[in-house]
Parts: C-alpha cells; sequence; structure tokens
C-alpha cells in the first residue's frame, strides 16, 4: 500500500481514512505493508509495516524502468503548486523565486537515496516521480511478499503503476479526492493526467463515495465496471465521549476544515453574519488554515462581526476532539466533497451537524441536516434551529450517533477485501 501520510503525522482526512482502513484490514487478516515517503519512526506498528521511502536506495543507472522515468520526466519540474502550505508561507515561496528562480527544498533527483520531505511543498513533483522510482525498488525486493497493490490518492498513482510493471501484481487505486473536488472546472492539466493515467492502469478504482463514482467515469473516461464505491467510516475511542471545558456562555459553532474554496469557508461566514442578526450570543469558530484565510478574515472583518469569530489554524489529534467537546453545532458547506470524515467525527462527538447536499458524506447519513452549499439562508436557518430549539438539538445528536456508530472501518475494510479478492481469487 502506498500513501502520503500516515497517523500520527497527518494534513488531513487522507491519513485518518488511511489509518482506519488498514486497521479494519488487519481484523480481517489481512497483512499491509504501508509506504510512506517519509516515516518518523512513531507510527502505529501493531497493525501495519510502515516502510519509509526516504531509506531506499535505488540506483540512477538502472535502465529496467526506463519507460518508466521517461513518462515522468515531464512533470519533473518546478511547481507552484502547494497544496496545504499557508498563506505566509506560499508568500515566502513566490518571493523566493521572483528574486533567485529556484524553489526553496528542491533536491537532485539521481541520488542513490532520495530524502523525501513527506509533504505538500513546492518540490511535490519532483517527490511523485522519486516515489514511483522507489516504489519499483521496493516492489522487486519484497516482490514474494503481497499479492495487491494499493495506492491512495494521485500522489502515489505513479508508485503504483511502478510497482504493478516491476511485480505484475494487479493494481487497486483509491480515489480519496479529484482534482475537480479540488479546483473545480479550472483544472490542474498535470495533476489530471497523473489521476487518469493511474485509473487507467489500474485493475479496480476504488471511489469513496457514488458522487466521486460518477466524476470518474464521466470526466476521466473509467468503464463504470472498473469503478467501485467504498464510503469511508468513523473509528471510535475512549476520547469520543464528553464536553471540554469551553470558560464561554454562549454557544458555539464549528467549522473544520482546510480553508479553500472547496471547503466553501464563504458560505460559512455568510450564513454565520445572518445568523447573528437574530442570536447575538453565538461564537464562530473556524479551525484550519488554506488559502482563503487572508480572504475570510477580511470579510469578517467587513461584515463587523469579527468579536464572533475565532480562527484556531490547524488542528491536530487530541486539539480537535476538544473542539467538538465544545461545540453546540457543527457544519461542512463543502462545495465539492467526495466523501467528509469530520462530520463523523462530530457526530460520535455528540454534536449535531449540518452538512452540503454535495458531499460524498450525505449518502450514507440520515440523521445530518442537509443543504445546498450555496444556501446561505437555509444554512442559517439550520444553524438557528439547532442553536434554538434544545430539543431538536438534542434529537439531533442522539439519533446521529446511533447512526454513525455503524459506519465501522470493519465493514468497509470488508468491501475492499472483496477487491482484493476479484483480482487474485
Amino acid at each position: 500500500m502506498f500513501g502520503w501520510e500516515f497517523p500520527p503525522h497527518i494534513a488531513g482526512g487522507l491519513g485518518t481514512a488511511c489509518y482506519g482502513l488498514t486497521r479494519g484490514l488487519a481484523k480481517h487478516d489481512v497483512g499491509v505493508i504501508f509506504v510512506v515517503p517519509k516515516a518518523y519512526g512513531d507510527e502505529d506498528g501493531r497493525f501495519v509495516r510502515v516502510v519509509n521511502a526516504s531509506d531506499v536506495e535505488v540506483s540512477a543507472d538502472d535502465t529496467r524502468e526506463k519507460e518508466i522515468w521517461e513518462k515522468l520526466t515531464f512533470i519533473h519540474v518546478d511547481s507552484n503548486m502547494v497544496p496545504y502550505v499557508s498563506p505566509e508561507e506560499f508568500d515566502d515561496y513566490s518571493r523566493q523565486f521572483r528574486e533567485t528562480g529556484e524553489l526553496p527544498g528542491r533536491h537532485d533527483v539521481w541520488k542513490e537515496r532520495y530524502a523525501f520531505s513527506g509533504k505538500y511543498g513546492p518540490n511535490l513533483m519532483e517527490e511523485v516521480a522519486r516515489y514511483a522510482m522507489v516504489a519499483a525498488q521496493i516492489a522487486r525486493d519484497r516482490a514474494g511478499e503481497f499479492d495487491v497493490i494499493h495506492a491512495h490518492d494521485w500522489l502515489t498513482y505513479y508508485a503504483g503503476i511502478a510497482a504493478k510493471r516491476v511485480s505484475g501484481k494487479p493494481l487497486v487505486v483509491h480515489m480519496h479526492a479529484t482534482e475537480f473536488d479540488r479546483s473545480g472546472e479550472h483544472v490542474n492539466q498535470s495533476v489530471y493526467n497523473i489521476e487518469r493515467a493511474g485509473m487507467e492502469a489500474a485493475d479496480r478504482v476504488i471511489a469513496v463515495s457514488n458522487l466521486t463514482r460518477n466524476i470518474v467515469i464521466e470526466k476521466y473516461g473509467i468503464p463504470a465496471d472498473k469503478v467501485v464505491t467504498v464510503h469511508n467510516a468513523v473509528r471510535f475511542d475512549k476520547r469520543d465521549s464528553g464536553e471540554s471545558e469551553r470558560n464561554v456562555e454562549d454557544k458555539i459553532v464549528t467549522f473544520l476544515g482546510r480553508i479553500t474554496y472547496q471547503k466553501g469557508p464563504d458560505y460559512f461566514v455568510e450564513a454565520a453574519a445572518k445568523v447573528l442578526k437574530r442570536l447575538p450570543n453565538v461564537r464562530f469558530v473556524m479551525a484550519g488554515s488554506g488559502d482563503m484565510l487572508v480572504h475570510v478574515i477580511r470579510r469578517v472583518a467587513k461584515l463587523g462581526i469579527a468579536d464572533r469569530f475565532h480562527f484556531t489554524g490547524f488542528l491536530r489529534g487530541d486539539e480537535v476532539q476538544k473542539m467538538f467537546g465544545m461545540s453546540d453545532v457543527y457544519v461542512m458547506p463543502s462545495v465539492s466533497e467526495p466523501f467528509g470524515i469530520s462530520p463523523l467525527e462530530a457526530m460520535k462527538s455528540n454534536v449535531p451537524v449540518i452538512i452540503s447536499k454535495q458531499s460524498g458524506v450525505a449518502e450514507v447519513l440520515d440523521y445530518a441536516i442537509k443543504v445546498d452549499y450555496w444556501d446561505v439562508d437555509a444554512m442559517a436557518d439550520a444553524i438557528y434551529g439547532l442553536l434554538k430549539y434544545p430539543s431538536l438539538a438534542a434529537m439531533s445528536a442522539e439519533k446521529g450517533k446511533s447512526e454513525v456508530i455503524n459506519l465501522k472501518w470493519d465493514n468497509a475494510a470488508g468491501e475492499v477485501l472483496d477487491v482484493y479478492r476479484s483480482l487474485v481469487g
């Protein structure tokens, strides 16, 4: 299995999903070798073998993957695409590039051992290319140890292709989010090409929702009988219950996610302004970071609601649970969300949720309030109703938690195992 991140070192839902799925597969007696560009040594190794790609040596003179490298060289260029980086960091990258013509963190791709950053930095495309070469070496060295190759998200698709060509083993690619989800209709052509190449080379494509499956079929031209839907799930542990100390009497409404176009933070702000006209004793929390942060802060100030808004920055691990423990309502107003694990995490913490109809998770939830992301009046009404009427909020929280308990990674892993068996017999 090839991934770009693994807990506790994650930048978003991708790492959380990989963790839940691999734990679930372990309960089905599936052994997983999980390869990441950079391992930190504190990954949970009780149910998965984590391999650090930065420790794998590859000879630059080895011509056995010449065809693969020729197909990869087109992405071995400096790119200004820097996912997940903060606006302040991006400004630094841009200024240095304008002044020197170089981007920070650039490495020589021909070294025998490549020191992956494991992050979503300015040399991301270079790392994607090098990761594919390392994947070929790992597949050759461990050919007798695995039956199936499973690649998560576009960053690892070329790694999956390389491993398949070396080993001859079947390839499954997992589509957690498409370039259309991230960028709307203004797609990054290089990323789109990688996604399409990965799915064309794969023996099976797993989509995290029917919404994503339809995009894969319609916009990438992948045959429908090759694409299966396996919905994500949520993991329960002892930290999921109980409220956190909040030190304020006001109600708290939370947005948690990357502050980017895809997540719809601007619609959350507009809905908040409408709620505050009717209920003044409410605080709105925006937890996360992203390229729209400055825009959102300016809009909050212009609307005159800055004293009611809190920006926490990116939250990790226990910080997320603490935030949910303080929340009265959770809102996910995503413009395009392949699935969306965060509403499940809120529901398991007894928080009523409002989600956009344009999200994959809407396919599996009956007790979340669903609105169109652009309908800020409906979103404001839903927030107002949950804050104003305690019985409605209590019912929503109770029914929601009962519903989400049944969305288990063990079940999702069982469906993935069925995909594996269909390929290896």
